[in-house]
């Protein structure tokens, strides 16, 4: 498959780590059970006395330290516990059967005082470091109350201790209900963040070797590796529709300016005659071996008869009537279109407009706007053609003035020039034809912008046909996914089509 390349595995990859990552913290935070937890971290262990014991680390003594010559070896020790647990502590989840809740060792050192300090926002904690409630210490250990906290708050304690040099371990044993007292391993306003978990930094780790082996293939392969829109090179004939010719022209502009290269011509000759044009050129190329590089545009599906060609679906095109302005009806219902086509309604009076003849204007077989208008709007195929210029009839027992032409530029002009002319064409067209002004149908304009909610008659899906399906690295098979799936849908748009690659569009390309 197309899409079964190295870039894709990796960023697909990418995407489901990420989510998975991003699903398994949610599970995590809502299904494992959250532990109360009372964290414990030695913030400053320094000397404040004299001696080898201090780890060499010199310092002076003033004022009141200097006045006390049994500081030998003396050290200051903060210690910060805290709630970092996920739910609060009572002082009753202590599990101590004594006062105290905790017990703090400081191994190989003589406790001589000690302060309790907690922040501003907890300032009720202070009640409870009583001896009462169990706050005293005894040689190298402290015992601290039950003291309760809520998720996040804590306290610290500054011990003097004695007999003993920096760095000698420092131990908080307790017991908590449903807890643990643990090393703190959580931020604090004394670390540099950021401080990551195991977690964390494993997916930290495998997200960027995902990006950096997505970027590297990408770099290496170079000039190799495809564009969005899969450019390739070489020439390619587009043929087939003249409604849509304009839009195929910007799109082969926009094509060969986005892929170096490649060599787009457009050859408007009609639907049928794309359709008829593209099969030739197929069973030309098919005793080779190969595909032609032909594209066939069609307002509306193949005729029956050519099972070879392979349909891609476009947009969804409108057309619309269009009447000489010395004509000042603006709006038919369908029931009078059909009556005039089929020569019951033959002047412009029976319709409250002036007293001409009404002449029609159409197209010759190869045009699929012909073809939808008698799909779509008669139901039936037009009269025959009954006139060679548009003016007079050649056989004075036909019913109607008829005639036909090979292009929409030439309905356009012969309409805007001949008085009482009736034709149709694309809007677009339409509207930069001086002359002429389009006709609503049972009051409804041609418009895409209505289109998915209008009953409009007069429209079209616009295909795109390929002879079989073409290598995937050849210029037709690019093209056409260019223009259907592509970043050639802005310009169908721009044009005044309607791209079948958008919620709308795909409702109607795919139901009609």
């Amino acid at each position: 498959m197309e899409w079964l390349n190295a870039e894709n595995i990796v960023a697909v990859g990418t995407a489901v780590l990420g989510l998975a990552a991003s699903v398994g913290v949610v599970w995590y935070e809502r299904r494992i059970p959250r532990r109360k937890r009372i964290g414990f971290r030695v913030q400053m262990d320094t000397p404040i006395g004299s001696g080898a014991r201090n780890g060499g680390r010199a310092n002076v003594r003033l004022g009141l330290f200097d006045e006390f010559s049994d500081l030998s070896d003396a050290t200051l020790v903060l210690l910060r516990v805290e709630n970092d647990g996920f739910e609060g502590i009572a002082g009753d989840d202590y599990t101590s059967r004594e006062h105290h809740g905790l017990t703090v060792v400081f191994s190989g050192r003589s406790i001589r005082g000690i302060a309790v300090t907690q922040p501003a926002n907890a300032a009720h904690l202070i009640e409870h470091f009583t001896p009462i409630a169990g706050l005293h210490h005894d040689g190298d250990t402290l015992y601290l109350p039950k003291v309760p906290l809520n998720r996040g708050q804590h306290f610290k304690v500054l011990a003097l201790l004695t007999g003993g040099g920096v760095g000698g371990d420092v131990t908080v044993t307790g017991g908590i209900r449903d807890g643990e007292v643990t090393p703190n391993r959580s931020t604090t306003p004394d670390d540099k963040p950021p401080l990551f978990s195991r977690p964390a930094r494993l997916i930290t780790v495998l997200l960027t070797v995902c990006v950096i082996t997505l970027a590297s293939i990408i770099v290496i392969r170079g000039s190799d590796v495809p564009s969005p829109i899969g450019c390739a090179r070489g020439t390619l004939t587009v043929t087939g529709s003249t409604a849509f010719a304009p839009a195929a022209e910007r799109l082969a502009e926009g094509y060969e300016k986005a892929c170096p290269g490649s060599d787009i011509t457009v050859e408007p000759h009609g639907s049928t005659a794309g359709i008829r044009a593209l099969d030739a050129a197929g069973a030309t190329s098919l005793p080779a071996g190969g595909t032609p590089s032909v594209v066939a545009l069609s307002d509306g599906p193949k005729p029956n008869g050519y099972p070879e060609l392979r349909e891609n679906p476009v947009a969804v095109s409108v057309f619309t009537l269009v009447t000489n302005d010395r004509i000042p009806v603006a709006d038919l219902s369908l029931a009078e279109v059909r009556k005039i086509y089929r020569g019951e309604i033959r002047n412009w009076r029976d319709l409250d407009g002036p007293d001409l003849p009404i002449l029609l204007v159409s197209r010759d077989a190869n045009s699929g706007t012909r073809e939808v208008f008698q799909r779509q709007v008669l139901e039936r195929n037009e009269p025959v053609n009954s006139s060679r210029d548009c003016r007079t009839k050649d056989d004075p027992s036909a019913s109607v003035i008829r005639c036909e032409l090979d292009s929409t530029e030439q309905v356009l002009s012969t309409v805007a020039r001949l008085p009482g002319a009736i034709g149709y064409t694309e809007p677009r067209a339409a509207s930069a034809t001086e002359g002429l002004h389009p006709l609503r149908i049972d009051g409804q304009p041609a418009s895409i912008e209505t289109i998915g909610t209008s009953g409009y008659p007069y429209r079209e899906i616009e295909y795109a046909y390929t002879f079989g399906r073409p290598p995937a690295d050849s210029l037709a098979a690019s093209f056409v996914n260019y223009l259907s799936r592509g970043a050639g849908q802005d310009i169908v748009r721009d044009q005044g089509h309607f791209p079948c690659l958008t919620p709308e569009g795909l409702r109607l390309c795919g139901g009609e």
